[in-house]
């Protein structure tokens, strides 16, 4: 779910679980007398970065639009013709998922070797379903890069064996592997009425629409049975009730459709178990259901043992879906949500499932037309949503979000989002209680390009209403969130408060700024929440809009770690800027906020600091001189800069006449280097470096181009600044 809505860059004054990455894997360690967050899962991933191989790690890198940012742990392994990266199997297994990247408009293949021997069966690898644009999403880029395949060994391997994956041609970046012993087909039920009985083809070939609507109507109130195979359906199921579709298990019944049930009712009483649904959507129209079920399911029925892939949506759920239990399934790759309850649901329950590559919220509840009533997630495992939250509750009455584990937010989104954000009316916003216990979120929380700011690991926002329902989080750990552990905000400008909020047993380890951003009016109180490796500080309080009102923090008791205030709310806190550099040699101008005296068209002064070089500023042309002004945020010991132009060759050689200028208050000035030109050639990389001279201390870092010998504009695709010669 996104808003289109942007907000203006601010000037005012001024005991949970424990996350382990071990051996590339992550594990999840419950304290006492509390349960494990995440699902319990048929498989073991192992990160392809803690693997042997031959190829390239790229990350960690946060930076919305690039590939390492929507990777797992932010990190990969990028394999070229004849690389390979060599798993250590964790586990007794026959099969096995990779998510993995290639470059857009290609596709090929991967040998397989187990113990050294290369398998006959290869493992197809595309950009078919990835490289969404969806432009009508403000702050979104190109996004949904990895995508994911799956491989029946035909052969056991055991724990400690090897498990190799090479690149056969097409560049493959590999980022984490799946392995799982997978149960052998399961039999026919009696009784069941299987769709082959009924005429569909499970080679593929056919078209077995007709079939499984025969054998639906002629299984009323009993199973139709889903035999080994791949069926194509091509178009849409509906008057789906009282019945049960059963397959011999998601590794080997499969049904190819890009929508499997479309009804706006059902009298209910149906289950859903036990095969794959795979779809061909290659790109995200809100308009078509492309959905595995869109609508509703009716009162009383389940899905269960699924494997959802290439859909649009996986589940959304409108009318009557009362008492529908989702469970022991995975949603891989949707262009959008992976399931949203969207209104009138009561009494769900959406449990122990995994969900990886969203394109929008993993796992939502939309309080439209009518509120989402006494529903729960709860243990379920959720990484790499690339364009959104991994849980979003807008609106609803007594809602639970309990146990789960989210990793890897990207863009748009926090970790777990509770908001009174409506989207449309009518709208139902938050009430009664809202629980959200338990949960572990692991680098969660990710930069807004719409505010310019953050947005934190666990968000409470009163975005479109004042948040009047008592929230209660307890019993959550946060760690390595790039930026805040807990946010409270008013998302939509209107100084909404938040109020009624109670933080208690939490765990917060390395977060990159504070602990608590609080940007809204309203009250939280906070017991036993403890921090470690905090980056900045422990309290970021600047309401927006300024002078809305304030944010009162209340000290409950058995608080440590995060004391600290952060001082100036006319600046944003960094990552790292409370303790010493974590990294002495990271680019400093990155992400920072940056203005210009001018800009041509889409060309805007953010563009420099975006970490791609393939975006850039433009002045306003025919106009020197223009400068560009970057706020670093902390004044530093600039000693080199880097400028870039785009790296095409479609990029004619040219040079560009640049003074550097530096200041600590943002309003004197002085020169750190006079107008010198500086040469950009795209056959040495479009590169230019300038080195400042020792005793520059500056924190505002303005370039003045006055002269350009390619075009009648400043140009700067990338300013780089650096602590080091």
């Amino acid at each position: 779910m996104h808003s289109s809505t942007a907000r203006p860059v601010r000037r005012m004054p001024a005991i949970g679980a424990v996350v382990a990455l071990a051996a590339g894997m992550l594990v999840t360690l419950a304290p006492a007398a509390h349960a494990a967050a995440g699902a319990t899962l048929p498989f073991t991933s192992v990160e392809a970065e803690s693997a042997a191989s031959t190829g390239t790690r790229i990350g960690p890198d946060y930076t919305q639009g690039t590939l390492a940012s929507e990777a797992s742990g932010r990190q990969a392994v990028r394999l070229t013709s004849g690389q390979r990266v060599e798993f250590t199997v964790p586990r007794a297994s026959n099969a096995v998922n990779v998510s993995y990247s290639v470059p857009d408009g290609q596709s090929g293949s991967l040998n397989v070797y187990v113990n050294g021997t290369r398998i006959a069966r290869t493992l197809p690898v595309t950009s078919k379903y990835s490289y969404i644009d969806t432009g009508w999403i403000a702050g979104a880029k190109t996004h949904h890069f990895f995508d994911n395949a799956r491989l029946l060994l035909g052969q056991n391997v055991q724990a400690g064996d090897k498990v190799a994956f090479e690149s056969t041609g097409t560049q493959v970046t590999v980022d984490v592997a799946d392995f799982e012993q997978v149960a052998g087909a399961a039999a026919q039920p009696a009784g069941s009425v299987s769709v082959v009985s009924r005429g569909a083809d499970p080679s593929g070939g056919g078209d077995s629409t007709q079939a499984f609507r025969d054998a639906i109507a002629a299984a009323q109130g009993g199973t139709v049975w889903i035999p080994p195979g791949d069926y194509r359906i091509t178009s849409s199921l509906s008057g789906v009730q009282n019945v049960t579709l059963r397959g011999a298990g998601s590794w080997y019944s499969v049904v190819h459709t890009s929508r499997l049930i479309d009804q706006s009712g059902s009298a209910g009483n149906v289950h859903i178990q036990d095969f794959a649904v795979i779809g061909e959507v290659t790109e995200r129209v809100d308009s078509n259901p492309d959905n595995f079920v869109n609508g509703s399911l009716g009162p009383d029925s389940s899905v269960s043992g699924m494997w959802i892939q290439h859909m649009k949506v996986g589940l959304w759920l409108t009318g009557n879906n009362d008492n529908l239990v989702v469970e022991n399934s995975r949603i891989l790759d949707t262009t959008a949500d992976g399931l949203n309850l969207n209104g009138t649901a009561k009494g769900v329950r959406v449990r122990n499932n995994f969900l990886r590559n969203q394109g929008d919220d993993s796992l939502a509840m939309w309080s439209l037309n009518s509120p989402d009533t006494n529903s729960s997630f709860e243990n379920n495992t959720i990484s790499q949503p690339n364009l959104a939250n991994g849980i979003a509750i807008y609106g609803g009455t007594d809602i639970a979000v309990r146990n789960n584990l989210v990793s890897d937010t990207n863009a748009l989104g926090s970790g777990i989002a509770v908001s009174n954000q409506k989207f449309l009316d009518p709208f139902s916003p938050l009430a009664g209680t809202i629980t959200v216990d338990g949960n572990t979120l692991v680098r969660t929380g990710a930069i807004n390009p719409n505010w310019n700011h953050p947005m934190g690991a666990l968000r409470v926002d009163s975005y479109d209403s004042a948040v009047n329902a008592t929230v209660d989080i307890t019993n959550t750990t946060i760690t390595d969130s790039p930026y805040s552990a807990f946010e409270f905000v008013s998302g939509g400008g209107h100084g909404y408060a938040v109020r009624n909020v109670n933080v208690t047993g939490a765990t917060v380890r390395n977060t990159g700024t504070v602990v608590v951003q609080a940007e809204a009016q309203g009250a939280a109180t906070f017991r036993n929440v403890t921090a470690t490796q905090v980056g900045a500080s422990g309290v970021y309080n600047c309401p927006y809009p300024a002078n809305s009102g304030a944010f009162t923090l209340t000290d409950g008791g058995g608080n440590s770690g995060w004391s600290s205030t952060w001082p100036d709310c006319s600046t944003w806190p960094q990552p790292g800027q409370g303790n010493p550099d974590p990294d002495p040699g990271r680019n400093l101008a990155k992400g920072r906020p940056a203005t210009a005296t001018g800009s041509q068209d889409v060309y805007t002064p953010g563009k420099a600091v975006d970490g791609d070089a393939n975006s850039y500023w433009e002045s306003s042309n025919n106009a020197f001189p223009q400068s560009w002004t970057a706020d670093l945020g902390s004044s530093y010991a600039v000693r080199r800069l880097v400028l870039k132009l785009p790296p095409s060759s479609a990029w004619a050689a040219r040079t560009e006449t640049i003074t550097v200028l530096g200041s600590t208050d943002g309003s004197n000035y002085s020169t750190v280097v006079g107008p010198q030109g500086y040469r950009f050639d795209p056959a040495t990389g479009n590169t230019a470096t300038v080195s400042l001279p020792g005793g520059t201390n500056l924190r505002h870092l303005r370039l003045t181009v006055s002269a350009n010998t390619g075009w009648p504009a400043g140009q700067l695709s990338e300013v780089e600044a650096y602590l080091t010669p």
